[in-house]
């Protein structure tokens, strides 16, 4: 993690960056090869331990917000997908070790509720999106549960990312909704976090 951002700091100090109109331009000559390119970068991105909403607002700057939304979507469900399949191959002390995540407590979480539990994960913007792939291939749950669950579940906060990106320039009203959106959504996570704490304790009690 910190070699990745010291190579991040390099980059930003010494390597100059192209600015919105000019990286637009060389997507739009890039043709087909594009997207298909971002795809594939970020499913691959998404098997890593590493931020994606990034990427997602950088899909939105370079492809708009409905070609991006299409893009990112198709590469999130490519990457979970890989990730859920990769984890059972793997096993769980691997899985932990990758991504620092306790499967029993994903596993608990979400063999209660199955489907809706794992829309209810992937609404919360701040939880991690690869650990939560990984570890779901290790649970009781079934793929196709977790399969359309992560399908319903990503798709307001990616929205709301690709229109930070597609809009935030701008300022006007598609942005403001998206900031509330993500806004919305992270306040519910911590409110079902500090209900499930609370139980947690009441139990152990």
């Amino acid at each position: 993690m910190v070699t990745v951002i010291i190579g991040a700091t390099i980059v930003v100090l010494f390597v100059p960056i192209p600015s919105v109109n000019e990286m637009r331009d060389l997507v739009d000559r890039a043709g087909w090869w594009g997207p298909v390119g971002f795809i594939a970068g970020y499913a691959a991105l998404t098997l890593a331990p590493l931020p994606k909403n990034i990427l997602s607002i950088a899909a939105g700057i370079l492809f708009g917000f409905v070609p991006g939304l299409v893009i990112v979507y198709c590469a999130a469900m490519i990457g979970a997908s890989a990730a859920f399949w990769l984890g059972r191959a793997l096993g769980r002390d691997a899985v932990e070790k990758l991504t620092g995540t306790r499967i029993a407590k994903v596993d608990a979480l979400l063999a209660k509720r199955g489907f809706a539990a794992v829309i209810g994960v992937r609404l919360i913007p701040v939880l991690p999106f690869t650990a939560i792939n990984y570890s779901a291939g290790l649970t009781a749950l079934g793929w196709w549960p977790y399969f359309f669950g992560t399908m319903i579940g990503i798709l307001p906060g990616t929205a709301s990312f690709l229109a930070l990106g597609a809009f935030g320039f701008e300022l006007g009203w598609p942005a403001q909704l998206a900031l509330a959106v993500l806004g919305g959504l992270t306040l519910i996570g911590v409110i079902l976090a500090v209900r499930a704490r609370r139980t947690t304790r009441s139990a152990d009690v």
